[in-house]
């Protein structure tokens, strides 16, 4: 089985690639849906979230408040290395366990996983897959989906890696600044180098 990472800056395409590569019969799991579930009611993860950001970040439900705490580590690089230490190695863990627990022949699995370079953590995987657009592209996309502004989006992209960088160490590239049916050709023939 090659075992690939998926990984890119915020708003590159990266969970269209992901159904892409499902849809082609690639096994995939997310890391930002492991992230939620690490800190979910009721698990040890919203309780150290708490306790090192407050109670305040709880909404009636016990629920974390996302937008709230992302307000905070978006700004703060000490706030954001502190919950990226309790959120990466649960989300490392179950990736693992994920990955162990495939069926027999599956042919490709694959992780998207958005800091898998800023947490150090591409030697686990066989090859790592880049989904990259334009910074301005991420920015309006940003914008659009999580109704932010522009110096807000700017501060949420500036937190990751420069996009340039993580195309220069990726094994395999595809651009989604063109049309839908572009960036799934891409994906079918970079699966098709993967099978």
């Amino acid at each position: 089985m090659v075992r690939a990472a998926l990984t890119g800056g915020i708003a590159t395409g990266k969970s269209v690639c992901l159904a892409a590569f499902a849809a082609l019969g690639a096994a995939t799991i997310d890391a930002d849906r492991l992230a939620r579930d690490a800190v979910a009611p009721g698990t040890t993860g919203l309780a150290r979230v708490v306790e090192r950001f407050g109670s305040a970040l709880l909404r009636a439900d016990g629920s974390l408040d996302r937008a709230a705490l992302g307000r905070i580590v978006f700004t703060d690089r000490a706030a954001r290395a502190d919950l990226e230490a309790i959120i990466h190695p649960e989300v490392y863990s179950r990736i693992r366990e994920w990955s162990a627990n495939l069926p027999a022949g599956t042919r490709v699995s694959i992780a998207d996983i958005p800091l898998l370079f800023e947490t150090g953590q591409q030697h686990q995987f066989d090859t790592v897959i880049v989904c990259a657009c334009e910074p301005a592209e991420q920015i309006r996309r940003i914008q659009a989906r999580d109704r932010l502004s522009e110096a807000e989006a700017r501060d949420r992209l500036n937190a990751q890696w420069p996009i340039e960088e993580k195309v220069s160490r990726a094994d395999h590239v595809i651009r989604t600044d063109g049309t839908m049916d572009e960036t799934r050709e891409q994906v079918r023939r970079v699966y098709e180098l993967l099978t």
